[in-house]
């Protein structure tokens, strides 16, 4: 074990200790031991026991703690505070922008103990009301979070979409169009990709030497028919190599292993060269079952669909006739009613569900049954006012800790639809969520 690895075991301690509100003269003195052997210039490991007392900066509680590590592997003190400290919260230690005095906060007096509930509260503009946290401060932790989260390995197919023209280019450019094809994740349209991927009619050893650049992508992985690489902003980039049946090394990769696999075993006489490269409905037509686009090719199920004929069709953008859960500025919202409705009806939609905060909502301004009184009336003036648009009264209801919903039957009854949502007990045990089903009004 080496004197970074020894810091880091410190630098953690004293943080931990911060967050759990320990004392602090210990805290600050584990930080300022990290620090110190860091810039050591010889190695602790290599240091004679008794003489690791005596380095300036290391006292006797920090040498005790350095000769437990370097005969253990482990720090007992450090043990003890992972093991009271949900794994959610040491997480956010990877967060720029929140140290361990603003993380107690979070924990002890939010009950927030994961990134994806921070980030949620940001975005609900819970943090600012607490001390030590302004609007700047949400806003930065917000990017910070989401520029974490990119980064871990998985991406939205939207965040991926932004990026398939550059890489499509790049490879076309270096091996020519006629042998680069997309597929995998992204061409069945996946929610989450974890890497892109692309059918590349060209051999490993052609591939790699144009790979050597001056600032090239980090390489991962090889094997006979694969390269893998991790591009500069994190994402994943798999090349499926080789030449020869081009046809079917496209319909393999273009569906899951669940797919393909069944696909083969039932339709074994399919005869790939046959296909057209740009379009393999003649695949299907050789199994005599209907098409099945790529983005339905994730379960064996949709086979045994396609075999009773033609798959229902699927619903269209054009098809979206209104939105539903809107947060208008009579909440936490942006924008007035007026203004969502406008541009609602610009974009062709025929009907919005308002469902602002309820009133236990306070930190989102929720509405208590006056100002649902008000919202209710000036929702009526604007349906008489928009001949042909309909705005829905609704409201988006806390479940309380009894099941109940926050608002009396009489005042539920006046809504054209309620959602009931939980945001404040989400430490709910099992058992409790389980014994107290939520009221029906």
């Amino acid at each position: 074990m080496d004197n970074y690895q020894i810091a880091d075991f410190f630098s953690l301690l004293s943080k931990l200790m911060d967050i759990h509100g320990e004392n602090s003269f210990k805290a600050k003195s584990y930080a300022i031991a990290a620090f110190n052997i860091e810039k050591l210039p010889m190695q602790l490991s290599d240091t004679p026991k008794e003489k690791i007392f005596g380095i300036k900066g290391i006292g006797e509680s920090t040498g005790k703690k350095i000769i437990e590590l370097l005969e253990t592997g482990k720090l007992s003190a450090l043990d003890e505070m992972i093991s009271k400290t949900p794994s959610g919260v040491q997480e956010m230690l990877n967060i720029k922008g929140i140290g361990p005095k603003k993380i107690s906060t979070i924990w002890k007096e939010m009950e927030i103990e994961s990134i994806g509930e921070l980030l949620y509260a940001c975005q609900e503009n819970r943090l600012k009301l607490y001390k030590g946290f302004g609007e700047k401060t949400q806003q930065n932790i917000i990017e910070t979070i989401e520029f974490y989260l990119n980064n871990q390995g998985t991406y939205l197919y939207p965040q991926v979409e932004q990026v398939v023209p550059q890489v499509t280019a790049y490879l076309e450019k270096m091996f020519s169009p006629e042998n680069v094809f997309l597929t995998g994740s992204f061409k069945r349209q996946s929610e989450v990709i974890e890497e892109l991927e692309y059918v590349v009619n060209v051999s490993n050893a052609a591939i790699k030497p144009r790979f050597e650049t001056a600032n090239p992508p980090e390489f991962l992985e090889e094997k006979p028919d694969t390269l893998q690489y991790k591009l500069h902003n994190g994402l994943k980039l798999r090349l499926y190599t080789g030449e020869g049946e081009l046809q079917k090394r496209l319909f393999d990769h273009s569906g899951s292993a669940e797919f393909t696999s069944a696909f083969t075993q039932q339709f074994p006489k399919v005869d790939f060269s046959k296909s057209n490269i740009a379009n393999d409905e003649t695949v299907f037509t050789q199994a005599n079952i209907s098409y099945i686009p790529p983005f339905l090719r994730e379960s064996a199920k949709v086979i045994d669909l396609a075999k009773k004929g033609p798959l229902p069709k699927l619903i269209q953008p054009a098809d979206i006739k209104g939105i539903i859960h809107s947060h208008s500025n009579w909440s936490d919202g942006s924008n007035t009613i007026e203004e969502m409705a406008t541009a609602a009806i610009a974009m062709g939609l025929e009907y919005m569900v308002i469902s602002d905060h309820s009133k236990t909502a306070f930190y989102a301004q929720g509405l208590n049954e006056e100002k649902v009184a008000a919202q209710h009336q000036y929702v009526d003036e604007l349906n008489n006012k928009l001949k042909g648009f309909k705005i829905f009264k609704s409201i988006e209801s806390d479940i309380l800790y009894d099941g109940n919903l926050d608002y009396s039957n009489s005042i539920l009854a006046t809504f054209d639809l309620v959602i009931a949502s939980v945001h404040s007990n989400l430490k709910m045990t099992e058992e409790k969520s389980d014994a107290t089903p939520v009221s029906r009004h």
